[in-house]
């Protein structure tokens, strides 16, 4: 039996809800279809927002949303996606299919979208193809609450009160799609274009994002940190994880045998090796530790649906997403001190999506009860918490069997989010809970083959329910963890 510790006694600090932020980008189905479908579309809808894809995303308790990109960010020019909608310019989404974009979705759809949503804004600006001035304007037009020009033009397109910004990203990717740059041309780049960016009367303080390296290139953190400093609050960091060997052929999201299972979850996994050694690089640079770490792409990937235009990364989602998934939720809870926001992609029917539609039709993934169970620990206190465990070893890593994270919330009840990443292993568990009577626990289970998952035609395959393999102690509990499972106690 393994042995499970939580100390109450020791509280690390408060765990961002942000962490559990989403990625919107104009790709594909996600904003079109997915998100947005206009006022006159039969889909049921308010101001062009699907209601039931936002009520899901609300129940789920998003808390933050990066708009409009990705590589699209460094192509989107924010003034065609201002004003009457007839009129707004269209262009080609050379990035994402070769489809028309319409501008249809903008400035305001989006923050109209945050407000329903009731989540926080991050917003990406262009550095690649955009200028210096065009970055000015569109912080202007969002959060001047004075007189100037860009104030007076968003009122003239009927929003009197500016908006506020919760995080803005100063380029996206500038490694690569981005711009091609070298971080010490981008770190220089970033200077220019972020003292433009200013905190008008309407936003107190805008959170500053620095482009940050593409997986493992710490001579990028190094070099980009050595400039950006004492001029930003976060640095990005990009991961996805693919099973496949090349960008051709990535791995199918439903057709896998256990040993590429094994391959997924050993890469996802990585996450943890590479938080901890690009803080290093950070700490080194800046010991003050006045730059935090935002995971703002993060999620599987895979080969597209068969069918599907490939530009659309349009792919399913199984149970080994959701072992993906709360894996890794688990990993930024532990590493709450540093990671103050992350944003898997994207949020509807493109990679590791929550949700996906087809015309009046949406479905809720794996990964979105995932999301829906750990929103128990946004805002709480992360807690001192170990556990013994088996390791899995496979041809590429060895990683636990076990991953859990535990936090307290301000009525001292405590949550703890077990994944157990075996196939086919379950796992007996004792959990002692410091100096702590324990007065009820009670439990939730998301279980399943590693090949199941949420279609149209079977929409709750995988889903939430209540877990009763477990036995309550005076300071804890003993369970038995299934193979390919999620658990979720709640402690009082």
């Amino acid at each position: 039996m393994e042995k499970y510790l939580i100390n109450p006694n020791q509280k690390i600090g408060k765990i961002n809800k942000d962490i559990y932020g989403h990625f919107s980008e104009h790709l594909g189905r996600c904003i079109y279809e997915g998100i947005y479908v206009g006022d006159n579309s039969k889909i049921p809808n308010v101001n062009g927002m699907r209601c039931d894809v936002v009520n899901a995303l609300k129940d789920m308790g998003l808390p933050v949303l990066r708009w409009p990109g990705g590589c699209f960010a460094d192509e989107y020019h924010w003034k065609d996606g201002i004003g009457p909608k007839e009129s707004r310019k269209k262009m080609i989404n050379t990035h994402w299919g070769g489809v028309v974009e319409d501008n249809s979705f903008g400035t305001h759809e989006y923050f109209e979208l945050c407000r329903q949503l009731g989540c926080d804004t991050y917003i990406n600006g262009n550095v690649g193809s955009g200028t210096v001035q065009e970055m000015s304007e569109w912080v202007e037009y969002m959060t001047s609450d004075g007189i100037s020009p860009m104030a007076q033009l968003r009122k003239e397109n009927g929003q009197e009160k500016p908006w506020k910004i919760k995080y803005f990203g100063v380029g996206n990717e500038s490694w690569g799609c981005g711009g091609n740059m070298d971080p010490e041309y981008y770190g220089c780049l970033y200077k220019r274009y972020n003292t433009y960016c200013r905190d008008y009367s309407g936003n107190e303080h805008i959170n500053r994002i620095a482009c940050g390296p593409n997986v493992d290139d710490y001579h990028w953190t190094k070099e980009v940190m050595d400039k950006v400093k004492h001029h930003a609050q976060g640095i990005s960091l990009h991961y996805y994880t693919i099973p496949g060997d090349t960008w051709e052929h990535k791995g199918s999201a439903t057709d896998f045998d256990t040993r590429e299972y094994y391959k997924t979850i050993s890469k996802a996994y990585r996450m943890e090796e590479l938080i901890n050694n690009h803080l290093a690089v950070m700490n080194s640079i800046n010991p003050q530790k006045w730059v935090n770490l935002v995971v703002d792409e993060w999620g599987t990937w895979y080969d597209v649906e068969p069918g599907t235009n490939p530009g659309f990364l349009y792919q399913q989602n199984t149970m080994r997403d959701a072992i993906v998934a709360a894996l890794t939720l688990n990993i930024f809870n532990k590493h709450s001190d540093r990671v103050i926001m992350a944003n898997i992609a994207q949020t509807v029917n493109v990679l590791q999506s929550v949700i996906l539609t087809d015309g009046e039709k949406m479905v809720l993934t794996p990964t979105y009860h995932v999301f829906k169970m750990f929103k128990d620990h946004q805002e709480n206190t992360l807690l001192g918490s170990y556990i013994t465990t088996d390791t899995i070893n496979n041809a590429h890593s060895a990683f636990p069997q076990l991953i859990e994270s535990a936090s307290v919330d301000e009525n001292g009840v405590i949550y703890s989010t077990v994944a157990n990443t075996s196939a086919t292993k379950s796992s007996k568990i004792k959990c002692q809970i410091a100096d702590t009577k324990v007065s009820t626990v009670k439990a939730q289970i998301i279980t399943g083959d590693i090949h199941d998952m949420n279609d149209f035609n079977s929409p709750d395959v995988v889903k939430i329910v209540d877990f009763t393999d477990f036995r309550q102690l005076k300071d804890g509990f003993t369970a038995n963890i299934p193979p390919c499972s999620v658990v979720k106690f709640v402690i009082e």
